[in-house]
């Protein structure tokens, strides 16, 4: 297959797209991109996959942006089969190479697992732990997955907007939201 083998993933790596599927009999894979704009994911390399326990490198030799969004061509592998069997790996590059943020400003990566309360009257509610993130047009939203320790192991879908938004604390991990814990 078209990837070297390497290192497990260091701590520094981080997750920009998802290999969907197989497009078309040569080999192409559609990518579904998490930077925007969706084309971005091509700048950013080498690609770092999980494959059977072990991290590889990928290499896009082609790619193109198709509706909404983008197809690849991988380096060596070109059949829809080898392509196929691609599909659900999560795609990750080093994160030295994002750009800086102007205060205030996160990159989803840095939110994933942060813990998130809400403060009921003067007692701050644990409601879970960022999970994963959803884009909808209109804002991101957050996907808040409750656990053992949280006030219950619901999910909550919290929209990422100033409103709700209330502190984001990275280095405490700690997000604070203004969000009712029965909603």
């Amino acid at each position: 297959m078209g990837f070297s083998v390497g290192m497990d993933k260091p701590d520094n790596y981080a997750v920009v797209a998802r290999i969907t599927g197989a497009h078309g009999i040569k080999g192409w894979v559609k990518v579904h991109s998490y930077t925007q704009p969706v084309e971005n994911v091509f700048s950013y390399t080498p690609w770092r996959v999980e494959i059977n326990g072990r991290w590889q490198t990928l290499e896009a030799d082609d790619f193109r942006v198709q509706g909404k969004g983008t197809v690849a061509h991988l380096c060596g592998i070109d059949d829809r089969n080898e392509a196929e069997a691609l599909k659900g790996l999560e795609i990750c590059v080093l994160r030295e190479q994002f750009d800086a943020l102007k205060d205030g400003e996160h990159y989803w990566y840095q939110l994933q697992g942060l813990k998130v309360y809400s403060r009921v009257d003067e007692t701050l509610v644990l409601l879970g732990e960022v999970s994963g993130f959803l884009e909808t047009g209109a804002n991101d939203v957050l996907v808040v997955k409750g656990s053992s320790d949280s006030i219950d192991q619901r999910e909550r879908l919290i929209p990422y907007v100033d409103q709700f938004l209330l502190k984001v604390d990275t280095d405490e991990g700690e997000i604070l939201v203004d969000w009712d814990p029965e909603f």
